[in-house]
């Protein structure tokens, strides 16, 4: 009986063993056009947020997070870890070639899966193998559920919301096939569902998600009795901001319905939960934030385009309600993912990030001191430009230079010796960094643009030591 006992205590021990030195698994999840100024814990006063405002109560608020101004840049650059300079070539296009943090997680045997917005298949120039509904698994994800992977906006019916066309693992389901259906629901239950399946193994779960791109259009809270087809899309006068407002809080009501999966399963204390969102909220919103009109930058270089909300939980290892004034850039969400799952990076990962693990654990780490932005969206009208800032004043190749929490829509350039010493020693320091860039990308030709130059072998100019 001794040796039975001896033998149960054994095996228990080495139970518990294996569970404490699990990897922990991370949910990062992205809105999509949405900042700061419309989530409670960030000082909205049009919104209600309880979710997410209760991740950063339990967690960590980092007021510096900066993404880029629209979307395919912030999700290339957040994926694989590189400022646009090295790989962004076009709107809707995530090279195949290039390495993700998904890639990064498998070989380290995370189940991996990804959901939301995919739209990096190249459709919008017709890249070669376009059409490859098997580019997310090619991107490091066991499994997926996608918004435009192969096929771009129909019409009609073509939407993300109503009754939307998805592709889920290699499958195509029609607006008929998901009829009536809500698209945020579906792919916000993929994740849970992966979620409950996957809970005895480590897992890596990216949630890009469609919510709170336009149209701007009635959520399953706000639809009443009117039909729930594809001709529920559509926009309806008058009503952009209410349905706006609704389509926020019904994301927060889903990021909601992923942290209690979580804790259900038992592994609310080894996940990390992170929210942000790619980059600013659309023009067409305005918002009342701490006393102020605030109007959506989306697409523009100023504060409101690229400054974005990003909390962060992790149930025993986060301090509780912190506020942190470090800046964060896209690039360093790969090499701090990296660092939680206990990877040394190599050659073959990015060298643009530095990990921010030490300060969402409440330790003061190793802060950047300045973050950049190359901006060639390749798309719409808006001009390419360069700039590099910290967590007050902000500097474009140009010259142009600007302090940014007294001018938020960039009117005031400060000539030189016009602000002080302090100012100074800032444009300084940030004039010596940028000159350590790749060149500024060409300004003119938008989507039609020959030239697209990338420098992916240029140097490194975050941590020039390594």
């Amino acid at each position: 009986m001794k040796h039975i006992v001896t033998a149960g205590l054994s095996a228990l021990f080495l139970a518990v063993t294996v569970v404490a030195e699990r990897s922990p698994n991370i949910i990062l999840i992205m809105a999509d056009d949405v900042s700061w100024e419309c989530f409670s814990c960030y000082g909205a006063e049009d919104y209600d947020t309880p979710n997410i405002d209760a991740l950063a109560a339990k967690g960590v608020r980092f007021d510096h997070c900066y993404s880029q101004p629209i979307c395919t840049p912030s999700r290339v650059k957040i994926m694989t870890g590189q400022y646009n300079f090295r790989n962004y070539t076009h709107f809707g296009y995530l090279n195949p070639n290039d390495r993700t943090f998904g890639h990064m997680m498998q070989e380290v045997g995370y189940q991996t899966a990804v959901a939301g917005k995919w739209q990096l298949n190249g459709l919008y120039h017709q890249a070669e193998g376009c059409a490859d509904n098997t580019r997310p698994f090619k991107a490091g994800f066991d499994e997926y559920c996608l918004w435009q992977v192969t096929r771009q906006k129909q019409s009609p019916g073509g939407e993300r919301f109503w009754s939307p066309p998805l592709e889920h693992n290699g499958k195509f389901l029609t607006r008929e096939d998901n009829a009536r259906k809500y698209g945020p629901d579906i792919m916000s239950d993929f994740v849970c569902d992966f979620i409950t399946r996957n809970q005895n193994q480590p897992f890596f779960v990216y949630y890009p998600t469609v919510l709170v791109h336009s149209p701007f259009v009635p959520t399953p809270d706000t639809i009443g009795d009117a039909p729930r087809t594809h001709d529920a899309n559509k926009k309806n006068k008058g009503s952009n901001k209410e349905n706006f407002v609704a389509m926020v809080e019904y994301m927060d009501k889903l990021i909601g319905k992923i942290v209690r999966t979580v804790e259900e399963v038992g592994q609310l204390e080894n996940t990390i939960i992170m929210f942000t969102a790619d980059n600013g909220t659309g023009t067409g919103i305005n918002s009342q934030w701490n006393g102020k009109r605030i109007q959506g930058g989306k697409g523009k270089t100023i504060d409101t385009g690229t400054h974005v909300p990003f909390v962060a939980y992790w149930k025993g290892h986060s301090p509780e309600g912190k506020a942190i004034n470090d800046v964060i850039d896209f690039t360093d969400f790969y090499a701090t993912i990296a660092e939680a799952a206990g990877i040394t990076l190599s050659d073959v990962d990015p060298i643009d990030g530095r990990s921010f693990l030490p300060q969402l654990k409440g330790e003061k780490g190793n802060p950047r001191d300045w973050m950049l932005c190359n901006y060639q969206p390749y798309w719409g009208k808006f001009p390419g430009s360069q700039f590099i800032r910290n967590d007050e004043f902000k500097l474009y190749r140009d010259g142009r230079f600007y302090h940014v929490p007294k001018d938020l829509l960039e009117k005031q350039d400060l000539q030189q010796g016009q602000a002080g010493e302090r100012c100074e020693t800032a444009r300084r320091k940030l004039g010596d960094a940028i000159e350590t860039a790749a060149p500024a990308p060409p300004v003119k030709g938008g989507r039609q643009a020959k030239e697209r130059p990338t420098y992916p072998d240029w140097k490194n100019i975050v941590n020039p030591n390594d």
